[in-house]
């Protein structure tokens, strides 16, 4: 059996790391989410000297960032944040797609159905919400 052996460190971030999210679709690709109000994309580099380097960093909440999630095809990433929204944001290009506003208070989870036509938030205000990609909350 393969034993996990520690490669090195992803450094970018100002603040906590609050989440970090993967897909199987682009092993290579990780987002992270922080207390710093961004969301960073990483590369990850296999065979180079340094485990992999910051992409690009992602701005837009207002507020710390408290998760994100990748879609299953790895386009796109969801973020929550205590700003009370969650974005939708292109990973191609960096920018936000949706912004997704109803909750009364901070977003903590944020998850894409199997198929990624629809989102799945829960928050602080004690409520589940279930959207489709259009930003409408169902």
């Amino acid at each position: 059996m393969d034993s996990l052996v520690y490669r090195g460190v992803l450094s970018g971030h100002r603040n906590w790391v609050t989440s970090i999210a993967s897909t199987y679709e682009q092993s290579n690709l990780i987002v992270s989410s922080s207390r710093d109000k961004k969301l960073m994309v990483w590369e990850l580099t296999p065979d180079g000297e340094q485990v992999g380097y910051a992409r690009k960093a992602l701005s837009g909440h207002s507020e710390p960032v408290a998760s994100c999630v990748l879609s299953s095809d790895g386009q796109f990433a969801l973020s929550g944040s205590w700003d009370r929204t969650m974005r939708l944001w292109d990973l191609n290009t960096g920018a936000t797609v949706r912004t997704f506003q109803g909750h009364t208070k901070d977003v903590y989870s944020v998850a894409f159905s199997g198929d990624n036509r629809q989102i799945v938030s829960g928050s602080r205000d004690k409520s589940i919400k279930l959207w489709n990609t259009l930003a409408e909350c169902k």
